[in-house]
């Protein structure tokens, strides 16, 4: 991943490293003769030895330096491009996925370590390289005063770094099983701090009672993640004293042969810095060691997040062709959202003939909205299979079936961008196509605001990046939402959910007459409550509890005195 995102940096990383890895060497080796040499009183010796040490110490010091820029810029870099693979993997997860709290908590667990765990195994890798080298350098300086030293060096660190894997596994577990609890957090802050709420919040008084969940939760994980590292920092504190010692052992019998006259004074201060170095350097190997098994773990995340399969199932081969004309088709369609026993719709049979004007009715959760998903292909039926034009919709190209299609749902986007991308992103290849924009503003009834706004199309909408973008009421997102489905000239299915339900009687009048006659001969599909909208459509259907129960034309709907002519009847007494 590095190589492909950085080689550049990859090769700077060997070389830097493999310089700090060799340089300490000749820092402690220019250190020995000096001491040497100021025993001898070698006034030349000594000068010259101090400012080699001098040029090595600052060769050093430039090549940490370059090790810290060049780990920051890789670091960014990495950061940005594994981010991207985890968004592009979530674009192309169905909705139904985004429905599923597993889902959220896998995306949650590989976006929370996507900014630094790539780059900490690659540093560790390149620390262990590093460190490695200067070891084995140490070692064979102090083997010439003592094999056991070198022993000592190697057998003191080992019981620590066995320890902090353990403490890692325990705190990979921790943070994995209490995904969950950091999403619900991460939600609180965002109800607490986000405009969308704000208004509820604060008319109700819901910011005490959830700032005490927010606390509740965050004191959990707190007392948790205190109780990992107190435990850390205790065993860290043990077993470094025995790292401790075993120097202090080691130093002790070099000082002892020092007096004896065995070794020289620089030898001692030679082996003194070898064994001090060198413990540091097979600590920091095995650190790095377990440093990289940690960060593993927490890659696993990531990868099994970028490893999940498409949502997409494979499309057969040698599909149907599409018959112009045929319209659309339910063949007893039945959809049940993953992890649930009842279904949301079943046996839906349903044939909308091209050009029809089908109205569908019913109560809130008798299934209309997640027919239309279906409809659209946002979701896949569980049973039976949804044609259009005599095609199986899994046959269709994404693209291809959803360039047929405008749809305005009825929980709408409202984004932060200005008037012209809210309007163009309903058909992103002609988003700078200004024409067409206007021509759907018309269309989608919000011309008079666009007249409003003090920057016309490039007026931002909405507050969160710009002090100067403008708020707008319900139902002038509305008619932009409406615009936008207006984008797709070229679509021959028009889908609107309760696309009125925010507008004005006057207003709402407007939008159907001019939607009926940019309608004519398009196939379109409206949910509404509203009967006088409803009583104009070729075809009504009426859903009750994922099933359609009554169909037909408005007359004979209202003659047949069933569920429709009791919702209509009160409806109609509420304007007497």
């Amino acid at each position: 991943m590095v190589w492909r995102v950085a080689p550049g940096a990859l090769v700077a990383l060997v070389a830097l490293s493999t310089l700090a890895a060799l340089t300490p060497l000749g820092i402690a080796y220019v250190g020995k003769r000096l001491i040497d040499a100021v025993v001898l009183r070698d006034h030349d010796a000594a000068l010259s030895l101090v400012l080699l040490e001098l040029g090595l110490v600052s060769l050093l010091a430039l090549a940490q330096r370059g090790l810290s820029l060049v780990r920051s810029l890789l670091g960014a870099r990495l950061s940005v491009d594994v981010n991207v693979m985890i968004l592009d993997k979530a674009l192309l997860a169905s909705l139904s996925r985004f429905e599923d709290p597993e889902f959220y908590d896998q995306l949650s667990r590989a976006r929370r370590e996507a900014s630094s765990r790539p780059l900490a195994v690659v540093m560790g890798l390149f620390q262990i390289v590093q460190n490695t080298v200067t070891l084995l350098g140490y070692a064979a300086l102090l083997s010439r005063a003592s094999g056991w030293a070198v022993v000592g060096l190697m057998a003191s660190a080992l019981p620590a770094t066995i320890a902090e894997v353990r403490l890692a596994s325990d705190a990979f577990r921790l943070r994995n099983r209490r995904s969950p609890e950091t999403r619900r957090l991460g939600y609180l802050e965002y109800v607490l701090g986000n405009e969308v709420f704000a208004k509820e919040v604060r008319m109700y008084g819901l910011g005490p009672l959830l700032l005490g969940r927010y606390r509740d939760v965050a004191e959990g994980l707190y007392r948790e993640d205190r109780g990992v590292a107190v435990r850390r920092a205790w065993v860290g504190y043990l077993l470094s004293s025995l790292a401790t010692a075993t120097f202090y052992g080691c130093y002790l019998a070099l000082a002892l042969a020092a007096v004896a006259g065995r070794i020289t004074l620089g030898e001692l201060t030679l082996y003194v810095v070898a064994f001090r170095q060198g413990q540091q350097a097979f600590t920091s190997v095995l650190s790095a060691l377990g440093g990289i098994y940690e960060d593993n773990l927490y890659m696993t995340n990531l990868f099994a997040f970028l490893a999940l399969p498409p949502s997409e199932p494979p499309r057969a081969s040698g599909a149907s062709p599409a018959v112009a004309g045929e319209g659309i088709v339910f063949e007893d369609v039945g959809f049940r959202y993953p992890g649930q026993t009842r279904f949301a719709l079943r046996h839906v049979s349903l044939s909308i003939p091209r050009g029809q004007h089908l109205a569908i009715v019913g109560q809130n959760g008798s299934g209309k909205t997640t027919l239309i998903k279906l409809l659209t292909r946002l979701y896949e039926p569980t049973e039976g299979r949804i044609l259009l034009d005599g095609r199986d919709l899994r046959d269709w190209e994404d693209a291809e079936l959803r360039a047929r299609v405008g749809v305005v749902f009825q929980d709408f986007a409202r984004y932060q961008l200005s008037l012209r991308e809210n309007v163009g992103v309903g058909s992103v290849p002609h988003l700078d196509d200004e024409a067409r924009v206007l021509r759907a503003i018309e269309r989608g009834g919000a011309d008079e605001l666009l007249g409003a706004l003090p920057e016309g199309l490039e007026t931002p909408l909405g507050r969160w990046f710009k002090r100067e973008g403008v708020e707008l009421s319900g139902g002038q997102w509305q008619r932009i939402a409406l615009a936008r489905a207006f984008m797709r000239e070229e679509a021959d299915v028009l889908i609107l959910d309760e696309p009125t339900a925010a507008l004005d009687a006057e207003a709402e009048q407007a939008v159907f007459e001019r939607f009926q006659a940019l309608a004519a001969g398009r196939t379109t599909v409206l949910i509404s409550h509203r009967f006088p909208t409803v009583r104009g459509a070729d075809h009504i259907v009426v859903l009750a509890d994922g099933a359609i129960v009554e169909q037909g034309s408005h007359e004979a709907l209202v003659a047949a005195g069933g569920r429709y002519a009791r919702m209509f009847a009160l409806q109609a007494e509420g304007y007497r």
